[in-house]
């Protein structure tokens, strides 16, 4: 038999370093999961508490831009105005 039956014995270094990396490896996909987790959730977050102000901004843009639609009384009291289209 060969004393050469396995490549760890030609690479000490990948001997003595497979087991960090693997580790590493593992440790930093979980890190990443649980990151992107975070920032989903942060994500949902700022959704829900942007979703009331920006419904107040759309309310208070409708407001302004009807109200200047809306006949004032003396535009419906004065007799010249009725039947003339302007």
């Amino acid at each position: 038999m060969s004393d050469h039956s396995s490549h760890f014995h030609r690479f000490p270094l990948v001997r003595r370093l497979w087991k960090p990396a693997a580790v590493t490896g593992a440790g930093g996909t979980a890190v990443a999961v649980w990151f992107e987790e975070i920032l989903l959730f942060g994500q949902e977050i700022l959704a829900l508490i942007f979703l009331p102000i920006i419904a107040g901004v759309i309310y208070l843009l409708d407001i302004f831009i009807f109200k200047s639609r809306i006949p004032r009384r003396e535009d419906l009291n004065d007799i010249n105005t009725k039947g003339v289209n302007k």
